[in-house]
């Protein structure tokens, strides 16, 4: 996340936010200064969306599109996120940080005694989400140009794991070709030294490895973080290194790369036999992001592109193999073969125009009319153009009331290549970031 940092903001209460929508500065760089002077601090961000897709549902509309192009819209209510930061301040430097987060608003299952039914219990589940904790650390300053961090934290590949807090982005929803492709929000276990000196900012990081076992067509490595266990198996392992810049004013660049293998990094340990101990799955990501904020425009961007090895042979491997069934939980998700290389690039664009009228700018008040552009495919090197193959277009508004809430409209239209059927949007949000101790 580098989120808002859980512990700490490069601001005071009085504005507690880091600028709205302006992801200029990583927050973990305010580590030298707790909210207010306080040692407790306590913080969220939260989402709340409503959707209708002029589009089927249908799991199989991709496999046969001409079945499902007209069939009728439906809608959704949604909380994307809701996030809970807790954080302390132990002096001499030392700190401490947590998150818990809820998606979709979280998940529930529930006992029920049938006694009309054979008179038995039966496990029910009551809904679907997710509810995990995104980061658990302990952190050593020594300066803004060394701190070393250490336990669950985020992993910065990429615009929108580095600054995804909801007024980082113009969209009702996460910007669609990152949140696809790449594990978002990336967060697993490692160890993390980062700091600033004068326009650059750096962060490396040592980090269990991915797990190719959960890779797929749809998502490509997304799941490779996964772990059906109550531990992170880390027989292999990664690193990442981000490097941000800061010398022209209101206007961050940025590049970070990963690499690290996938292959081995499961349970048990010697689960592969004969050639395939050899597979290594190494995995390469490249990435540049800026984000400019002035003049009353706001504009970001980025470009992923990464390369797995042996993807082929992995795949080969794994799918096809019915002897692990009962023997291990990988069983790779969706059954679809993943492909070696894959791209998210996206660029949005907003005006201001309250600040065309005296009184509400004064106020505080924004309303921000931006357009939007994706390109992403999880699967590139298809021998023809798949669904995978995906544009987005989006047109819309934010209005900021007050820097910390944002109420959000747009029409977005996911476009492919014949003879897939296009899918228009509707989305309606509203989103809150910030510290309240």
């Amino acid at each position: 996340m580098n989120k808002l940092s859980v512990v700490l903001m490069a601001c005071t209460m009085s504005v507690c936010v880091c600028s709205t929508a302006n992801a200029q500065v990583s927050a973990v760089d305010s580590v030298m200064t707790h909210v207010g002077g306080h040692r407790l601090s306590v913080g969220g961000y939260g989402e709340v969306a409503y959707s209708r897709n002029f589009y089927s549902d249908n799991g199989n509309r991709y496999t046969r599109p001409e079945r499902y192009k007209n069939d009728p819209s439906h809608g959704r209510f949604d909380i994307p996120h809701a996030v809970i930061y807790l954080g302390y301040d132990f002096g001499k430097g030392w700190t401490m940080g947590s998150e818990i987060e809820f998606e979709h608003g979280g998940t529930g299952s529930s006992i029920e005694y049938e006694a009309d039914e054979a008179i038995e219990f039966e496990n029910e589940q009551e809904k679907g989400g997710e509810v995990e904790l995104e980061q658990f650390w302990l952190q050593k300053s020594f300066g803004k140009w060394l701190n070393i961090r250490a336990g669950h934290i985020v992993v910065p590949f990429g615009l929108v794991n580095a600054h995804h807090e909801p007024l980082n982005f113009f969209t009702v929803y996460r910007p669609e070709g990152e949140n696809t492709i790449l594990p978002s929000t990336w967060h697993q276990t490692g160890v993390s030294v980062f700091g600033r000196y004068k326009d650059w900012r750096y962060e490396a990081q040592f980090l269990a490895g991915l797990d190719a076992f959960h890779f797929s067509r749809t998502n490509w490595i997304q799941g490779g973080t996964h772990s059906p266990f109550e531990f992170e198996p880390a027989n292999k392992y990664g690193a990442l290194l981000r490097i941000d810049n800061y010398s022209i004013p209101r206007l961050r660049l940025a590049v970070s790369g990963y690499y690290g293998m996938s292959m081995h990094n499961n349970v048990p340990h010697d689960m592969e036999s004969g050639s395939n101990k050899k597979l290594k799955g190494n995995v390469y990501l490249g990435s540049f992001d800026f984000t400019f904020n002035k003049y009353n425009w706001i504009a970001r961007g980025n470009v992923d592109y990464g390369y797995v090895g042996d993807s082929k042979a992995i795949t080969s491997y794994v799918y096809p193999n019915t002897q692990q069934s009962g023997v291990t939980p990988y069983e790779m998700g969706n059954g679809k073969y993943f492909g070696s290389h894959a791209i998210a690039t996206m660029f949005e664009l907003g005006y201001d125009v309250f600040s065309q009228i005296p009184t509400l700018h004064q106020d505080k008040q924004r309303m921000y009319v931006f357009g939007h552009f994706e390109y992403y495919d999880s699967y590139i090197h298809a021998e023809t153009k798949k669904w995978t193959n995906k544009r987005i277009w989006a047109f819309g508004v934010n209005y900021y009331p007050i820097p910390q809430i944002a109420v959000k409209a747009e029409y977005n239209l996911r476009k492919f290549r014949s003879p897939y059927n296009n899918e228009p949007a509707l989305n309606i949000g509203v989103a809150y970031e910030g510290f309240f101790l």
